[in-house]
């Protein structure tokens, strides 16, 4: 049978798929859930620094798309990080990660864009034991607009600089997590690398609304009579997140960046074309709040089968195999026909 252990920057897991940091990581009840049903890491809800939690909407946080046959296309969110003070998750994850010892665990972290404010919390995420953290420069709203999030994820120049300072305060790996609303998402994980990221992720939501209550006029979902941009994710996403996954697996300044792919992964073929384009894992989010943790049991199996099917000893096998047939449009072969045939 196919080995789909997971290595990825030294942190080692049972299978490629974590769960990406959102609600389904937002407590130890769930993350152990996660575990049980046979995830093979998790990326913890987003930490934020000491003091207060933020305070998140407590009304509805998600819109939706929804296909002709009701199938969700994609999901659209208002929530904001963690709105548990830091200790108790701190205290969870150590807990967490001294009952399951062979699976990933990863924190999510977003503070202000300032030296001691990374410095402050990085050696209490390290007391917990994390495998690695990772670093939230991709949410599009409610933290972007007080300077954190895609706020930093938009300026390669603070990329580069927070980068730097987390590396130069902590031993644990670094993965800087890059929004999707830029231009060229190429110029972001540049200046990851060169901050000395030891991968990146991508990608976080995409900004979004996702439909108009027509009797009321106000965006959904509407709190109080408004309604404002979120993140959009879920199945819909992935052809861009799949492309932009590939950008930086080809270019040649990223070539050979570790890269941990999301967005819109439902299926293990889903999983498997994303590790064919250079991603070394994949994270899942919308799937698993939509049909639930055991999904990963299918993806797990699904992605033995065919790699077993196709030969395939090794996730080694597959990361980054398309890779080099991806070009772009104008070094296509214009003489190339396709002709159909009748068996």
């Amino acid at each position: 049978m196919a080995d789909i252990r997971n290595t990825f920057v030294g942190i080692k897991s049972p299978n490629p798929f974590w769960l990406a940091s959102a609600p389904p990581t937002d407590k130890a009840y769930n993350v152990e859930r996660a575990f049980k049903a046979g995830w093979g890491g998790v990326v913890w809800k987003t930490l934020g620094e000491e003091g207060p939690p933020v305070v998140n909407v407590n009304g509805p946080r998600y819109g939706a798309i929804w296909g002709a046959d009701r199938r969700l296309l994609g999901l659209n969110n208002i929530e904001l990080i963690t709105d548990r003070d830091l200790q108790t998750n701190l205290r969870e994850m150590k807990q967490v990660k001294m009952n399951w010892p062979d699976r990933a665990l990863v924190a999510s972290i977003m503070v202000p864009c300032e030296e001691e404010s990374w410095k402050a919390i990085l050696p209490l995420v390290e007391e917990t034991g994390a495998d690695g953290i990772e670093l939230n420069f991709g949410c599009p709203h409610g933290m972007s607009e007080r300077g954190m999030g895609s706020a930093v994820g938009q300026v390669p120049e603070y990329i580069e600089m927070v980068v730097r300072w987390c590396k130069q305060y902590t031993r644990m790996p670094v993965i800087t997590k890059l929004t999707p609303n830029i231009t060229d998402i190429r110029k972001p994980a540049r200046a990851a690398k060169a901050g000395g990221t030891d991968a990146v992720s991508l990608i976080n939501t995409i900004n979004s609304i996702t439909g108009v209550d027509l009797d009321s006029f106000a965006p959904q979902p509407t709190i109080d009579g408004k309604g404002s941009h979120g993140g959009y994710c879920g199945p819909a996403v992935k052809p861009i997140a799949m492309n932009m996954v590939a950008e930086i697996a080809r270019d040649p300044e990223t070539r050979g960046l570790p890269i941990s792919g999301i967005g819109g992964i439902t299926t293990w073929r889903d999983a498997a074309e994303f590790m064919a384009l250079g991603a070394g894992n994949v994270q899942v989010c919308t799937a698993a709040m939509t049909y639930g943790f055991k999904i990963v049991q299918e993806m797990i199996a699904g992605l033995e089968n065919w790699m077993d099917e196709k030969g395939h000893a090794s996730l080694s096998d597959i990361v980054g195999r398309a890779t080099p047939n991806v070009t772009d449009w104008q070094y296509l072969n214009l003489n190339y026909v396709a002709k159909a045939h009748i068996d």
